[in-house]
């Protein structure tokens, strides 16, 4: 685990992980669930940063069935699924709480949105600054730096106002 900045709780079996255990990786995502001879295996869920999650059954490492539940609630759905498409084009928050009058648009799924800082753009897992070519997540942490995303931001990012 120190070479790999993850953090293991559990219980060891011929020295590898086994057993309940909580296995939190250094990206703050955490595993919580059944472990067997160190890999995720049986009931089992991922906490991501974000507030989503993913429940499965694991075997050998690999999900074999779950359900990913957004932050806000939504579940997505591996079939028929029509959230924000042409089907249906209402964000979950619209389907919960209902549309909002004529001339008041919605543009994301939180209400009011996220404040963009003055020349930056909104990229979906944080924001990204042109000037220093970096993208920091929504509590200003260095996520990544960008090379080529200045043509794809300016067409499908949403900006500061």
């Amino acid at each position: 685990m120190q070479y790999t900045g993850s953090k293991y709780i559990g219980g060891f079996v011929d020295g590898r992980m086994e057993g309940d255990a909580e296995y939190i990786l250094p990206t703050e995502t955490r595993y919580v669930g059944e472990m067997k001879d160190g890999m995720f295996h049986g009931q089992g869920t991922l906490y991501f940063p974000s507030g989503s999650r993913y429940e499965a059954i694991w075997e050998k490492g690999l999900a074999v069935k779950g359900t990913y539940t957004f932050s806000d609630g939504l579940q997505y759905e591996g079939k028929n699924w029509h959230y924000c498409d042409t089907y249906d084009r209402r964000f979950y928050t619209e389907m919960c709480h209902g549309l909002k009058p004529t001339g008041i648009s919605q543009l994301t799924n939180e209400d009011p949105p996220r404040k963009i800082p003055e020349g930056c753009y909104d990229c979906g897992d944080g924001f990204y600054n042109p000037t220093t070519r970096i993208v920091k997540d929504y509590k200003n942490r260095f996520l990544r730096n960008a090379v080529k995303v200045q043509d794809y931001l300016s067409t499908e990012a949403r900006t500061w106002p």
